[in-house]
């Protein structure tokens, strides 16, 4: 009898379908238990500072009492970390989702976070004893306040650098105002320094160093117009002149120095120098005295007085003036005075030529006019031999001496053209001087100066040449 026949492969594709089944059904959870465990084991470290910095910020807003704080100390095995503990930067951390508990321990590589490994390293921080029995709530405290004063001194260090610096560069407020109220009892008009300054040369306690010193001082002052007004309504003027008396050198030539900056282009004090007498004492000064400098200050007076004042220049011929500087021009060791003296001729000269070359037709240019009219300078010029003096000075050796020498007699053409035609030593000093300045001129001219100074000196010798054929 046969057995009966069973259907195996029926029964076990039966029982596979089950065992699928369950899998199916178990695996999700697994897999959502493993996919858990996966996303709580990651490291995050932007979370735990972006954390860390909140914390701080709340404890530094809010001043928790150190008696509510609790410290997490971390360790090398996961620690559950309670609520309201703050936790160090660079632990690892777990959060279970379900459960919401937090884990954090240390991190395992040993080059990893080794400040929070071993706090006790950590520079900054100084040594922390992570033993939580070892710290009390009392100590806690103590730390903090301890903390707080430290950035108090800190605080207190860094301002009190800052002031010391503030002072080493900056004077105090009391000082400026001490300083101010000096220099305000100081500061003086300079009327007032100027009447100080006239006491001191008129004191006869006053030695010749201090007069001299006075008058040094006083020449800068009397430069502008009104200063020397008030010289004259201070009757410092009339000291001036008296002093051109004096018998020391040194006194007479400070004296005229400055007497001559007062008298500049100053009509007022021109015309009061002219009526006290100081015209006679200067020509006395320039014909008498042997001293150079007291001569050089005595004629820079001089031209200051005659310069643009016909009343003056018409005392100075009547007083013989221009033979006092004739014999200076003639008389040896005074060859410095020269130029000065024809410069100053030269000036009277163009004076009136321009004057008289001038269109104006006001009252006040008449009047100049009718006053220059009375000043016979070119006429004494020619008659006192001035046009051969001054033609004889173009043989002095330097270029600006020539310069002024040729436009004198340039001017002087008009007048001493008799003189000059049969003058051959000037004729030959004319020749003599064009074939220099024209090997001059050539220089310049390769040198690539086509309208230079010499060619100027030149063209003025060939003019002079040229009017006198």
């Amino acid at each position: 009898m046969s057995p009966p026949s069973v259907c195996f492969p029926s029964v076990v594709s039966k029982l596979s379908l089950v065992v699928l089944l369950l899998f199916a059904i178990s695996f999700p959870s697994c897999l959502s238990d493993r996919v858990t465990e996966l996303a709580l084991s990651r490291k995050e470290d932007s979370d735990l500072k972006e954390q860390n910095k909140k914390e701080v910020v709340m404890v530094e807003e809010e001043e928790f009492d150190p008696e509510d704080m609790e410290v997490f100390y971390p360790t090398h095995q996961w620690q559950t970390v309670r609520p309201g503990q703050a936790l160090p930067a660079g632990l690892h951390v777990q959060l279970n989702l379900q459960t919401g508990e937090r884990l954090a321990k240390l991190p395992d590589d040993e080059n990893e976070n080794s400040h929070v490994k071993d706090p006790s390293k950590n520079k900054r921080l100084g040594p922390i004893d992570l033993d939580p029995s070892s710290f009390t709530t009392r100590e806690l405290k103590k730390a903090l306040a301890k903390m707080k004063e430290s950035m108090k001194e800190d605080d207190m260090l860094e301002e009190k650098a800052h002031q010391e610096d503030v002072r080493r560069r900056f004077r105090p407020i009391e000082k400026l105002k001490e300083e101010f109220r000096e220099l305000n009892m100081q500061l003086e008009t300079d009327f007032e320094i100027m009447s100080k300054l006239i006491n001191r040369f008129n004191s006869t306690t006053s030695t010749l160093e201090e007069k001299i010193a006075a008058l040094y001082d006083l020449e800068y002052y009397v430069h502008q117009v009104d200063n020397a007004k008030d010289l004259l309504s201070l009757g410092g003027l009339q000291l001036l002149i008296n002093g051109l008396n004096s018998t020391e050198p040194l006194l007479k030539e400070y004296a005229s120095f400055v007497l001559g900056a007062a008298l500049s282009s100053n009509p007022r004090v021109q015309v009061a120098a002219v009526d006290g007498g100081a015209l006679q004492k200067l020509l006395l000064a320039l014909a008498t005295d042997q001293s150079l400098g007291v001569r050089k200050k005595a004629l820079f007076a001089l031209s200051s007085m005659l310069r643009n004042f016909p009343y003056a220049q018409q005392q100075f011929l009547r007083l013989g003036g221009l033979q006092i500087l004739r014999d200076l021009c003639t008389e040896s060791g005074m060859e410095a005075l020269h130029v000065r003296i024809v410069t100053l001729l030269y000036d009277l000269m163009i004076e009136k030529l321009l004057l008289e070359e001038s269109q104006d037709d006001d009252d006040h240019m008449q009047e100049r006019t009718q006053q220059y009219n009375q000043v016979n300078l070119g006429p004494a010029i020619v008659e006192q031999g001035w046009c051969t003096i001054i033609s004889d000075l173009l043989k002095l050796p330097k270029h600006d001496t020539r310069e002024k020498v040729l436009k004198t007699v340039h001017v002087l053409l008009a007048l001493c053209r008799d003189d000059y035609k049969g003058d051959h030593g000037l004729n030959h000093t004319l020749s003599r001087l064009r074939l220099e300045y024209e090997e001059l001129v050539a220089e310049e001219q390769e040198e690539g100066d086509e309208d230079g100074y010499f060619k100027e000196l030149l063209s003025s010798i060939n003019s002079i040449a040229q009017q006198l054929k």
